[in-house]
């Protein structure tokens, strides 16, 4: 109801468990997925790995909002290891949801780059699906691909750092960082911020 009731936003479906969700993604297209971490059947994290999955093999970009009870917990930080550019709380006013999905389908993220830091480092024992490496681990392929600027900046990025902070770090314009960015999370096949802090964490580089 609150999503059919803007002008730019359509609703395409729901569905009453996980596995039922990652194949309603599939055949509705959604650009936006509002995702229920504890659902029946399937949980909300492997539903949110299946539904991306489809999307990258389809060649189609669609990106998975969380929904969870608590702001800061081992589900939210499994969710983010699985691909969500974010999670909101259940009970957020309609209006902040609203927002949510239009900045996500933006392409940002609507958690901090600062706060998935701290909540990967908070769960990093709890969280097994996806263990991070310890500091020093060789770096991937990927990563070497970078250019030295852009190690740089991909490191200060992955810390939790600003596009601000970072320009006042490195002596440049926060478009030049801006720039950056974007070449560094195409580089790496990355949707967003969000999993360039997950690249880093799981592979030692922050």
């Amino acid at each position: 109801m609150v999503v059919s009731s803007q002008p730019d936003l359509e609703f395409v479906g729901e569905a009453g468990d996980g596995a039922a969700g990652a194949l309603l993604a599939e055949s509705a297209l959604p650009d936006v997925v509002l995702m229920d971490v504890r659902m029946p059947v399937l949980d909300g994290i492997e539903s949110t790995r299946r539904v991306l999955a489809a999307a990258d093999a389809a060649g189609r970009t669609v990106r998975v909002i969380v929904l969870t009870t608590f702001d800061f917990d081992e589900a939210a930080a499994r969710a983010i290891r699985a691909g969500a550019s974010g999670f909101v709380l259940k009970d957020a006013d309609p209006e902040f949801l609203l927002a949510a999905i239009r900045t996500v389908h933006a392409g940002t993220s609507v958690i901090a780059a600062s706060a998935v830091h701290e909540l990967l480092e908070h769960f990093a024992e709890g969280v097994t699906d996806a263990p991070a490496a310890p500091p020093g681990t060789s770096e991937p392929p990927a990563f070497a691909r970078l250019t030295a600027r852009e190690q740089e900046i991909f490191r200060l990025a992955a810390r939790g750092l600003s596009n601000a902070e970072i320009a006042r770090t490195e002596f440049v314009s926060e478009a030049t960082v801006k720039t950056h960015v974007s070449r560094i999370l195409g580089k790496l096949e990355l949707r967003d911020r969000v999993q360039l802090v997950v690249f880093a964490h799981e592979r030692g580089l922050t």
